[in-house]
């Protein structure tokens, strides 16, 4: 399932990127926060890495104290190790509390806040350990046969939930015990892979005692099911919840296999039940939704019990095969079981959500015009949408601290840090007028952000952004070829000279309905791009959330069509610009926008000289065949190819980029991971070989053991210098 943030990959993505659970413990140099020395004030490669990462944020029961954790990179040992810290409610008298080479992640607060519950490898496998707040007395509190991935403890403190993976395919020494040495894998249904893997196994959740000291009496949920819960590839702990009462899990499972899996995003929220056993479906208990929709037949995701315990709240896409559609956030009272959307007001997706101490209100995450801010709904009063945060930034996670918003932020021009929105009881919540700067609070225009005053506790990369020299962001309304208005990034080059002529580079986003929001990037990082003298637009083109439904549903169908016109508004009106050299224009993308950027190729108009594309997609008819997620490829291309009269189907194979390399004359630098299954490193290869073959002068960065994304530290510096060499070739000449 596609977040719509970068936000939203999860732990698993974290875990991924860090080499893996079972990462070599105490071997090599210790990874911990750098002291780079930076010359010029200009970002590099090796400063990105550089910096530590900040993940999960965990706040004490007593709400004075916060546990979080750093991921710590280092491109020498080309891995990166996970540290633990604690500091006060209010930023002061921070600690690490580990410092080794174990993978300390996932900080929890448990035993009434006197120990700090984390996941860590020490063992030989990740399980979970407690420590005091202070890291002193570290102990393991689990044996069990395999990693556990995510966990959380029940609120009496008497049971333990967690994630571990079960087999649910043979393996072929399974079958032919004789060929141990046999590498061959057969298939015999579709979501043999997924993403970056060979599905053989799938997560399930876990229930067990606990008695302070250990587990027993452990219980599979799904028993002998081959269902995942929670749900690949970026799923974690947040898609399962227990109930005030320690007595129910709610979580979220699609119930499908194979064919069934491929061609449907229908997963629902279910009910177990700890001590009877068994399970209920949630969303389909009736026919219909009590608003009258119908029921929940697209994504309905991560469960949250109120904290009166009389309702469950949970993210939910009303259509099939659409991971893209309106993520609304549902409410169901567990004694009627009636359910009704509480997010109507709100034009865009329910990223993330928490529930306020009240049980009457919920704040959530959400995209709009660029930038995701903080905002609540009530359940009594569920047109009205109310707007906690303002700014060119992107907030990330919440937790509630007393009267405070714990949360991590970001931008274009900041990694995240955690910072804590204050006076959440003082004053009523102003309410939002989308589209505009001002708020209507008590009959005045007082800014959001002096109703809640926002106080930065992290300063985890303070020591590199003080070496550094930002380029300025700036937000423009262009007019797009049908008559609307288009939120455009700029991002200019540090020290920006107006008399100067700048080369630059349209961004193109992946996807495709991604939003092109105030996000920080460790590859895709719009600051190293101009502190390389780039000036880097970056189009909120059609089909991005956070423009209402109409603009984010405009792809769907037209992959060739407005969303491209839009990308050559936003060039062209940039190049109208004196500093912009129209005679430099570079055009970059991934994803979606790789496949932008070999669609663009042919039909550019000499616009461009020099294109880069990471994973896209460039034989759209292939395309259709092996990406695993077949309901992506059944609503955005509008079917299948050999469906001669599906108009829809019928236009997307036709803009396929492929059919026009003839038409190709613009250098093209080609980057693919062997171990993307999401889109074939063929495609690649064949866009490369095809420009080859064209006399089109042109480069390939191909992985081996890189998937969808560049994860390995000196795989990521390669990619960054590659980037560079290329579009400095071409447009620095």
């Amino acid at each position: 399932m596609k977040q719509s943030n970068l936000l939203f990959m999860s732990a698993a993505m974290m875990l991924a990127s860090c080499g893996g659970t079972k990462e070599a413990g105490q071997n090599g140099a210790l990874i911990e926060r750098s002291d780079i020395k930076i010359e010029g004030q200009r970002m590099t490669p090796e400063a990105l890495w550089a910096m530590g990462r900040i993940g999960s944020v965990a706040v004490s029961p007593d709400e004075k104290q916060i546990a979080y954790s750093v991921a710590y990179y280092s491109v020498p040992e080309n891995k990166s190790n996970n540290e633990l810290f604690v500091m006060n409610a209010d930023g002061s008298n921070n600690k690490q509390i580990t410092r080794d080479n174990w993978q300390e992640s996932q900080p929890a607060w448990i035993k009434d806040g006197k120990k700090i519950a984390f996941l860590c490898n020490e063992s030989g496998s990740s399980q979970v350990w407690e420590m005091n707040p202070d890291g002193t007395e570290r102990k393991q509190l689990t044996q069990y046969d395999g990693d556990i991935e995510g966990f959380a403890f029940s609120p009496d403190g008497k049971k333990l939930l967690f994630i571990a993976q079960v087999k649910t395919v043979q393996s072929t020494a399974d079958k032919h015990p004789d060929l141990p040495k046999a590498t061959g894998i057969i298939v015999t249904d579709l979501m043999y892979k997924h993403w970056d893997e060979w599905v053989t196994t799938a997560p399930h959740p876990f229930v067990a005692e606990f008695d302070g000291n250990g587990i027993s009496n452990v219980k599979d949920i799904l028993e002998g099911l081959p269902y995942e819960s929670p749900m690949k590839p970026f799923g974690g702990i947040e898609q399962l919840a227990w109930s005030p009462a320690s007595d129910k899990v709610a979580f979220t499972c699609r119930m499908k296999t194979g064919l069934a899996y491929a061609i449907s995003t229908d997963s629902d929220i279910y009910e177990y039940d700890v001590q009877k056993g068994g399970f209920v479906n949630l969303c389909k208990q009736d026919a219909k939704a009590s608003d009258g929709q119908t029921e929940m037949a697209g994504y309905d995701t991560n469960p949250q019990y109120s904290p009166d315990g009389k309702y469950i709240a949970w993210q939910s896409m009303e259509r099939d095969g659409y991971e893209a559609d309106l993520n609304r956030l549902c409410v169901m009272d567990r004694a009627t079981g009636e359910k009704r959307f509480v997010s109507q007001g709100f034009q865009s997706n329910v990223d993330a959500f928490l529930w306020n101490k009240d049980s009457r209100s919920i704040f959530f995450l959400g995209v709009w015009q660029g930038r995701t801010q903080i905002y609540n709904t009530g359940l009594e009063d569920d047109k009205h949408i109310y707007q906690l945060t303002n700014g060119m930034y992107d907030y990330a996670s919440m937790a509630l601290c007393g009267n405070s918003m714990i949360a991590k932020r970001h931008s274009m021009s900041m990694g995240d840090e955690i910072f804590s929105i204050g006076q959440l009881d003082s004053k009523p919540f102003p309410v939002c007028m989308f589209g505009t700067d001002t708020y209507n609070n008590a009959d005045s225009n007082t800014p959001v952000e002096e109703i809640y005053p926002v106080t930065q506790l992290t300063f985890e990369n303070k020591q590199i952004y003080d070496q550094l020299e930002m380029g300025k962001v700036e937000g423009r309304w262009m007019k797009t070829t049908d008559g609307k208005q288009m939120l455009t990034w700029i991002i200019y080059p540090p020290h920006f000279d107006p008399n100067k002529k700048y080369p630059t580079l349209l961004f193109c986003e992946g996807g495709p309905q991604s939003p092109v929001s105030q996000f920080w990037s460790y590859r895709w990082n719009f600051q190293i791009m101009a502190a390389n003298d780039y000036i880097i637009v970056a189009p909120n083109r059609r089909g991005l959330p956070g423009f209402g439904v109409e603009w984010n549903e405009a792809i769907s169908g037209d992959y060739g069509g407005q969303c491209m016109k839009d990308y050559f508004t936003a060039i062209d009106e940039m190049a109208k610009e004196p500093f912009v050299d129209k005679d430099r224009l570079g055009c970059v993308g991934a994803s979606f926008g790789g496949f932008s950027v070999y669609w663009l190729a042919g039909h550019h108009d000499k616009r461009f000289k020099a294109f880069i594309a990471h994973d896209g997609i460039f034989n759209m008819e292939m395309q259709y065949l092996e990406t695993e997620e077949k309901w992506f490829a059944n609503w955005d291309m509008g079917g299948a190819y050999w469906e001669k009269n599906n108009a829809t189907a019928q236009r997307t194979f036709a803009n396929s980029p492929h059919l026009f390399v003839d038409k190709w004359d613009t250098p093209i630098l080609c980057i693919h991971g062997e171990k993307d299954y999401r889109i074939l490193a063929n495609q690649g290869m064949a866009a490369f070989n095809a420009a080859v073959l064209r006399g089109v002068p042109a480069e390939l960065l191909i992985y081996p053991d890189e998937n969808h994304w560049v994860l390995k530290p000196q795989n990521g510096v390669l990619w960054q210098r590659t980037f560079f060499e290329w579009l400095d070739m071409w447009l620095k000449k």
